[in-house]
């Protein structure tokens, strides 16, 4: 696939770019090496300084930015205006606490003085996916930025405005020339740029083929990577739950970003008790959402992002269909206007070894699942590949215990929606990935963590 802005709601290519030739991505390392030799003697209050005003960048446009977000990959543009404001949430949390973050810390040893001291690698690779341009790409900057490091951005090929926007801001901003770098190149290109010396480490966020690849190829390089993969997040709803407010986050849940986020709610674990109540509900929610125009303000469901990830979720969904699941809302896909667009859709009662067993369902699909107890809810919980997150929905104290301790996962919400915060470490286990963004733990992740003994 090119790189390209392609309409997700019409079809219509927009724009085209070509990907950098290997002697623009030299001139591009180049700078970006000579930009850390400075950078990293910045004060950081200096640093912290142009992150503020970053922040009142996204502020002001992001209105313009949003509507670039929408046109690229389909998301309702008032989600895009909130996801510009949540940017400049993170932007200004580094800002402020990044000092504190990366302050020596001491430690009592036989020497006279011994403490640790966190300094900065150098140029990171930052492989984003395009179902949140802008928050993906700020959460792993804000972070790198601040600690003295310079940031290189191969973005999703579905979102190249979004890559160059963000690159703007942080000229506008007043970062030196280099220290922010957007690299419009391809997939079959970014080994390259692993291999080169100057890039000390990577991240990444998006599928387990290509986070394997990246982290593969920085093990040769022996660079550290931190990776942010795919979920199927699990949302146990037992008998003692308060139902409606269950039910009503369960729909945005499953509906956040046209239902296209690692962790969004995907598998819904209902203890039996309820669960004839809890899918009546369900069902009623989902048919009030009006799928269309992600630029109207009414809408609740855009398009997906690409017609290849419209065709492989309802792939999955006529598999699950055929081996004998039921179709409770939706199930195909909308054929009667241009666009990805999939209806929001839930299917139960599935037969062992459908794709609900173990795939990851990138849409507005929702599947519901019926069981005894909370025994059979954290084993059902676990039995998946993935270890993104976890939300729960119970008021017995007891119970809440045994779910924050037994859910395999990077988090576990209890009676509320898995979100990502600044102020907490964001990741996964298992194939959902390793490391972490966000919090104290998302700065450290990219840094020399120096011991330092005198005597």
């Amino acid at each position: 696939m090119g790189i390209a802005t392609i309409n997700p709601a019409t079809g219509e290519t927009v724009k085209t770019f070509e990907p950098l030739s290997g002697e623009a991505i030299e001139a591009k390392l180049a700078l970006a090496q000579q930009a850390f030799e400075q950078y990293r003697k910045t004060p950081m209050s200096q640093r912290a300084a142009w992150l503020k005003e970053a922040a009142e960048i996204l502020e002001r446009d992001k209105v313009s930015v949003g509507k670039v977000m929408t046109t690229e990959m389909g998301k309702t543009v008032q989600s895009a205006i909130a996801e510009a404001e949540k940017s400049a949430w993170v932007c200004r949390y580094y800002a402020d606490n990044a000092a504190e973050f990366l302050a020596d810390v001491p430690a009592s040893t036989d020497a006279t003085q011994s403490f640790v001291r966190y300094q900065p690698l150098g140029a990171i690779l930052a492989v984003m996916p395009w179902n949140f341009p802008f928050w993906q790409v700020f959460r792993f900057a804000a972070p790198a930025l601040m600690a003295g490091n310079v940031g290189l951005l191969k973005h999703a090929s579905n979102v190249p405005q979004c890559a160059l926007a963000i690159e703007d801001i942080f000229k506008q901003a007043g970062f030196p020339e280099g220290v922010f770098q957007t690299l419009l190149i391809g997939a079959n290109q970014v080994e390259a740029v692993v291999n080169d010396w100057r890039v000390k480490a990577a991240t990444l966020t998006g599928s387990e083929p290509a986070g394997a690849s990246l982290a593969a190829a920085a093990g040769k390089q022996i660079k550290k990577t931190v990776l942010e993969l795919g979920g199927s997040d699990p949302f146990i709803v037992l008998e003692s739950a308060d139902l409606e407010a269950a039910v009503s986050t369960a729909v945005t849940a499953r509906m956040l970003n046209n239902g296209q986020s690692c962790i969004a709610a995907k598998r819904f674990i209902v203890e039996d008790a309820i669960a004839d109540e809890f899918e009546r509900r369900l069902v009623e929610k989902f048919q009030a959402l009006k799928v269309g125009d992600p630029m109207d303000e009414n809408t609740d469901v855009g398009p997906l992002a690409t017609p290849g990830i419209l065709q492989d979720l309802d792939g999955l969904v006529q598999i699950c269909i055929e081996k004998g699941s039921k179709v409770l809302i939706g199930g195909k896909a909308l054929s009667d206007r241009p666009g990805n667009f999939y209806p929001p859709t839930i299917l139960s009662d599935f037969p062992a070894g459908t794709p609900a067993d173990k795939e990851e369902f990138f849409g507005p699909v929702a599947l519901l699942f019926r069981v005894p107890d909370i025994d059979a809810a954290i084993k059902r919980a676990n039995a998946i590949p993935f270890g993104l997150g976890a939300s729960a929905w119970t008021t017995d104290e007891e119970q809440i215990h045994r779910l924050v301790d037994e859910i395999e996962a990077g988090a576990v919400f209890i009676n509320g929606l898995v979100k990502s915060d600044p102020r907490l470490p964001f990741g996964g286990i298992k194939r959902s990935g390793y490391g972490r963004e966000l919090g104290i733990q998302g700065i450290h992740e990219f840094v020399n963590i120096k011991t330092v003994w005198i005597k």
